[in-house]
């Protein structure tokens, strides 16, 4: 396929904001590409080149890029930079200066999606000496015989910046579109497959063999899977309501997922929730589970958390969500900052999938194969009950011992990868608290001169962000004392997209928790709602935006309030 259609698909998709007409464009996509025998090219249909779980990067900087488009069109370094100050976005940077490039010896060549593909995905192989200049030549030689608009998508999708508003459920929708009437159970298969394979090009080759081929998608433990996410409930009323009696409470963690793995070769490896690879920056994690989880093969969820090495008390998150990214001095954090593995799901064992059995049956099976060691790795605790009272004082326990909350689980309940699906719940203090992505900042004044102190958050609605407001308050001035706002500044430097004077506007993609007093009517943001009183908490890097607040949630909690 011409990578000049793929990029006529990309123009229509951004021109149409409506989801409906976004799917029947990639629906359009889909029907030839169903006939192309490479269908790697799906990837791209979300600017991604791997599938989902695949975690490998270009490890391609917006430096580089202008690097790079230096030497693929001889336009100075100094007026690249000068057109990204004015246009804010480097794939229109590089649509502009392809048309009017200075080297007179270009390429003609016609570019195709699989070309494309290539050369991207031989990115992250490259290492060693030399690894930069092998980058560039990689790139340089797409852009050389690139169009004006096939340099633009070409960058974009090199910087993970594609601005189509494609999310996996337009995905899912134009391959059911694609393959198959639209009723509701096409989507549900469709969608059954994806959370078990986290990959798109496959779901598409098993969608055009039919339905029975979707069927037969499997959980594969090695490959990152999207955990279960739970909805909130306000109460124990409401909990019980929702989930039955009797029904299973357990203590909510102030830790962070991981879904650990163990593959048909026996090597262990540790998934976040946004499916990142974190097997090499936890080692003591690794041997807690060589060590105490019987098994061949198993996918576990569970949670991590921290605890002082002093005390031996639980410790917040964001002491130590350092650990996550970190790539070095991974030893002295270890012993600086440990962590205690909490199990409550086991999703695959010994080659069988344990998807659609019952909660409390897979319950049941970790209870045989995990061997408890305090500090180490735990079951989490729980209690079954019908009873009101004693669901408050488990709560209250909870709170006591510096959870963040309970998890009411359905007994009966199937596991369901990546849905809000109402298998089961979570239910924290009253003290409201959302996780909203910074989308704006401004620079401080006085003694906060030189740091982005103001930043405007926003919920998501379906593809959009919607602004919130505007929180200042929950950082601190000196980076000892917690979250900073020096530390802040730091990070979102690198999203910054555009400059006006002390205003900037960020790449949506750094989520906090912002605890609040209420939930406001309010004209000034497009949401139409606002905070009172917000106050940002902690960072979330082990979620996505994909996580954020829905704008349905914040309509639901002002009307509760109501």
């Amino acid at each position: 396929m011409k990578y000049s259609e793929l990029c006529e698909i990309y123009e229509e998709l951004e021109k149409n904001p409506s989801r409906l007409k976004k799917t029947e464009i990639l629906t359009s996509f889909l029907k030839k590409l169903k006939h192309e025998k490479n269908k790697e090219v799906i990837y791209l249909a979300q600017g991604k080149i791997f599938p989902d779980y695949d975690e490998r990067e270009t490890g391609i900087s917006k430096q580089l890029v202008i690097k790079v488009l230096f030497k693929a069109t001889g336009i100075s370094t100094k007026e690249i930079v000068k057109l990204w100050k004015k246009l804010g976005d480097l794939g229109l940077v590089a649509e502009e200066i392809t048309k009017k490039k200075k080297q007179s010896t270009l390429s003609q060549k016609v570019l195709t999606t699989e070309k494309v593909l290539e050369n991207l995905q031989k990115l992250p192989e490259l290492t060693g000496k030399g690894t930069v200049e092998k980058k560039l030549a990689l790139i340089s030689e797409l852009l050389t015989s690139a169009k004006p608009i096939e340099a633009k998508y070409i960058i974009r999708t090199l910087l993970n910046d594609l601005r189509i508003g494609v999310g996996a459920g337009t995905i899912r929708d134009a391959v059911v579109w694609t393959c198959f009437d639209k009723e509701k159970g096409n989507y549900d298969i469709v969608q059954d497959s994806y959370d078990k394979a986290t990959d798109w090009k496959l779901v598409f080759e098993k969608a055009c063999k039919g339905i029975k081929e979707l069927e037969k998608t499997e959980l594969t433990p090695g490959k990152a899977v999207k955990v279960m996410l739970y909805p909130k409930v306000d109460d124990i009323k409401e909990a019980f309501e929702r989930a039955g009696k009797p029904t299973a409470f357990e203590f909510k963690y102030d830790g962070f997922r991981i879904m650990i793995n163990k593959d048909s070769e026996g090597k262990i490896k540790l998934f976040t929730r946004r499916l990142e690879e974190v097997s090499k920056q936890f080692p003591d994690v690794v041997k807690y589970v060589k060590e105490n989880i019987k098994g061949k093969t198993f996918i576990i969820d569970s949670e991590a958390v921290g605890f002082s090495p002093a005390t031996k008390k639980y410790r917040p998150f964001q002491e130590i969500s350092q650990r996550i990214k970190r790539k070095h001095n991974i030893e002295k954090l270890e012993k600086e900052l440990p962590v205690e593995l909490v199990i409550f799901d086991v999703i695959y064992y010994n080659g069988k999938s344990y998807i659609k059995v019952p909660f409390k049956n897979r319950r049941k099976l970790l209870e045989k194969i995990i061997k408890k060691q305090k500090y180490k790795i735990i079951l989490s605790e729980q209690i079954i009950t019908d009873s009101e009272k004693k669901a408050q004082e488990f709560y209250d326990r909870a709170i006591k011992e510096d959870q963040e909350g309970v998890m009411v689980k359905k007994l009966e309940a199937p596991y369901k990868p990546g849905s809000r699906i109402g298998y089961g719940y979570k239910l924290k203090p009253k003290a409201s608290d959302l996780d909203l992505v910074i989308v704006e900042a401004e620079y401080g004044t006085g003694k906060r001169a030189g740091w982005l102190t103001s930043y405007t958050v926003a919920c998501r609605d379906k593809n959009k962000f919607l602004e919130i407001g505007k929180v200042s308050t929950g950082l601190k001035e000196k980076e000892e004392q917690g979250l900073s706002f020096k530390e802040l500044t730091k990070k979102l430097k690198t999203l910054i997209t555009k400059e006006k004077g002390r205003h900037v506007k960020v790449k949506p993609k750094l989520v906090v928790t912002v605890i609040y007093q209420n939930i406001q009517k309010s004209p000034t943001y497009n949401s139409g709602f606002a905070l009172r009183f917000p106050r940002i908490t902690r960072l979330r890097p082990d979620r996505s935006t994909n996580d954020i607040a829905s704008l349905s949630e914040i309509k639901k909690d002002y009307k509760k309030e109501k």
